[in-house]
C-alpha cells in the first residue's frame, strides 16, 4: 500500500489543489484534520462548502481518510462538547471520517475524531478498544494531535501533545499512528516528523506555506516514510530498526534511491 499523508491545510486552496493533483498515484490519502481555518476572512459556513467538495472530488480519485482537528468544530453535542458535526454528517458518500474503520491491503485503519472533553474522550477510548479487537494485519491510527512528550510534539520551546494518545499507544500498540496539529515540529531543533514509541512509529508532516505542502508519502511494503518539506526531504525505515522510544531514526532522502515518490 502507498499513502500519503497530509495535515493542517487550513483551508489553502492552492494545497488542496496539489492533494487532489496527486491523489490517483496512491491507493489511500489521509488527511489528518484542521481543514478550515477559524482566522481566516471566509466564513465557516463557506469554507465547509467548499471544503467538502474538494473532499468529494478527491475521494472520486482514490480511497479518502479524513478525521477532524480543533480547527473543524462547527456546533455542539448534546453534552455540550464542542464537534466537528459537518464532517460527520459527511459520513456514507464515499470518503471515511471520524469514527470510522477501514481496512486496506490487510491493514485497518482506525480514523479518530478531534475530542474536546470528557465524553468525547471516552468515546475515543472506546473506539479504539473496540477496534483492537477486531484489527487485521497492520494497524494504522489517524489522530490529529501528536503524543506528548514526543519530538513530532515539540513547538521550540515546548511539547504541545495529547497525554492520552500516548496512554493509548502504550495499551494498544498500533503499527503506526498519523498526526498533524504542530506546525513546527519538524523544522525546530529537538522537533521532527518521526518518532517512535515503543513498538509504534508516529508521523507529523508539519506545516508550510505555499502551494504544496509538507506531506509523507508511507510504503508498506518497502516499510519506508519519506517525509518532503521545502527544507528538504528525510526518509525512515519502518521495518523494526532499534531506536529508544523519543527518538527518530532518519537519514537524508537518496533520490537516486527514490527518484519519483509520488
Amino acid at each position: 500500500m502507498k499513502l500519503l499523508l497530509v495535515s493542517d491545510l487550513h483551508y489553502a486552496l492552492k494545497q488542496f489543489d496539489w492533494v487532489h493533483g496527486v491523489a490517483d498515484r496512491f491507493d489511500v490519502v489521509v488527511i489528518a484534520g484542521d481543514h478550515l481555518d477559524i482566522s481566516s476572512a471566509v466564513g465557516v459556513g463557506v469554507q465547509i462548502v467548499v471544503i467538502l467538495k474538494y473532499l468529494r472530488r478527491l475521494q472520486a480519485k482514490t480511497r479518502l481518510l479524513v478525521c477532524s482537528g480543533n480547527h473543524d468544530l462547527n456546533a455542539r453535542d448534546a453534552g455540550g462538547e464542542r464537534v466537528a458535526r459537518w464532517l460527520s454528517e459527511a459520513r456514507g458518500v464515499g470518503f471515511a471520517v471520524d469514527g470510522g474503520r477501514v481496512e486496506v491491503d490487510e491493514t485497518t485503519i482506525t480514523i479518530c475524531p478531534w475530542w474536546d472533553g470528557p465524553r468525547g474522550r471516552e468515546a475515543v477510548g472506546e473506539q479504539l478498544e473496540r477496534d483492537a479487537a477486531q484489527r487485521v494485519g497492520r494497524w494504522i491510527w489517524v489522530y490529529h494531535a501528536p503524543p506528548d512528550e514526543s519530538p513530532v510534539s515539540w513547538t521550540g520551546t515546548k511539547h504541545y501533545g495529547d497525554a492520552d494518545l500516548v496512554r493509548w499507544i502504550r495499551a494498544y500498540r498500533p503499527d503506526l499512528v498519523l498526526s498533524g496539529h504542530i506546525h513546527q515540529a519538524p523544522f525546530r531543533a529537538g522537533g521532527s516528523w518521526i518518532d517512535r514509541i515503543d513498538g509504534t512509529w508516529v508521523l507529523n508532516a508539519g506545516r508550510q506555506i505555499g502551494p504544496c505542502p509538507t506531506f509523507v508519502v508511507v510504503d508498506t511494503a518497502a516499510q519506508r516514510a519519506t517525509w518532503f518539506s521545502l527544507a528538504g526531504n528525510e526518509v525512515a525505515q519502518l521495518d523494526g530498526l532499534p531506536a529508544q522510544p523519543g527518538v527518530a531514526l532518519t537519514r537524508p532522502w537518496d533520490p537516486d534511491a527514490d527518484p519519483n515518490p509520488v
